[in-house]
């Protein structure tokens, strides 16, 4: 992108504020944010939201990294907490309803995975319970949590339909519609 993605404005505001305060507003709790490459950028944006930070210092291995950093937290703040909601501060359109339906989805179907869907696959945001905890802080490299997220459907994944989580801003081109 040839900046920091999660300072890219989208509405005035930069993406990743964006998907904090979606977060913020859910019923999700506590919120971690996972930092990295651009940790001196992005701190800064965060003093003054409520959120635990989770410094990543193995952010050049990718995705997976993440994932363990925010779940270490996650598991050294609180014992008792059953479940996560795993998101990205890429997606524009995420949002505190995202979480909603997401958690209901999960209260319904009793599945120990929720996945939105979108682009015929299953992906983030994505809620895990707890049982999942030792699985994503096992994962590395760049695909995240993607293949457990599509292996195979034992009856434990359950999706959401969000097509509109499909706006990803991963390039120049992706975000060119978004810009100020």
């Amino acid at each position: 992108m040839g900046e920091p993605k999660q300072l890219l404005p989208v509405e005035g505001k930069p993406l990743l504020l964006r998907t904090v305060d979606a977060a913020l507003e859910s019923e999700a709790w506590p919120v971690v944010v996972v930092v990295g490459a651009q940790s001196a950028a992005i701190r800064p944006l965060l003093a003054r939201h409520p959120v635990l930070v989770a410094e990543n210092p193995a952010w050049a291995e990718g995705m997976a990294s993440s994932l363990r950093a925010g779940i270490d937290v996650l598991r050294q703040f609180s014992r008792a907490l059953d479940a996560a909601v795993v998101t990205l501060c890429d997606q524009p359109n995420f949002s505190a309803e995202t979480v909603s339906r997401l958690i209901a989805r999960q209260r319904e179907s009793g599945c120990s995975i929720v996945a939105a869907r979108y682009n015929d696959r299953n992906g983030a945001p994505a809620l895990f319970l707890r049982e999942h905890f030792p699985t994503l802080s096992a994962l590395t490299g760049e695909q995240g949590a993607r293949t457990l997220l599509n292996g195979v459907d034992d009856g434990r994944i359950a999706t959401v339909d969000l097509p509109e989580l499909a706006v990803d801003l991963d390039t120049p081109e992706d975000y060119a519609p978004f810009r100020p």
